[in-house]
């Protein structure tokens, strides 16, 4: 009998839409593809942490963790960041979901392609 261990095996999973993708690679928390976009928008525009959380009335600390994916951020936190991004509801959540679709970093406010559950996710 072999003693060495056997690999473990890799279910695919479906997922809506008719895409497959691998059990083993979880998907990325909703707080974390939010705050990588808040972060990409803040730095497109050149501010600091201070500048933006300054407009947007939030500290900079709260604002680092949003971006780090730390804080599950409510509805007026997003509003009053994106706000301050100069960025909709609707860009972020939009481009939080062709991230997750695609598994790829789409640029925040980018033009959104069809994409099924994408936009049921925005609605």
């Amino acid at each position: 009998m072999d003693a060495t261990p056997e690999s473990p095996r890799t279910e695919i999973a479906p997922v809506p839409g008719g895409h497959r993708r691998h059990a083993a690679a979880p998907e990325p928390l909703w707080r974390s593809l939010v705050g990588e976009l808040l972060r990409e928008a803040r730095t497109d525009r050149g501010e600091t942490l201070a500048e933006t959380a300054e407009r947007a009335g939030v500290s900079p600390q709260y604002l680092s963790e949003m971006e780090r994916g730390r804080k599950e951020a409510s509805s007026e936190m997003l509003a009053a960041v994106s706000g301050a991004l100069e960025l909709t509801l609707l860009d972020l959540t939009l481009g939080v979901a062709e991230r997750i679709c695609t598994g790829a970093a789409v640029p925040v406010g980018a033009a959104a392609r069809p994409v099924g559950s994408a936009y049921a996710l925005a609605a």
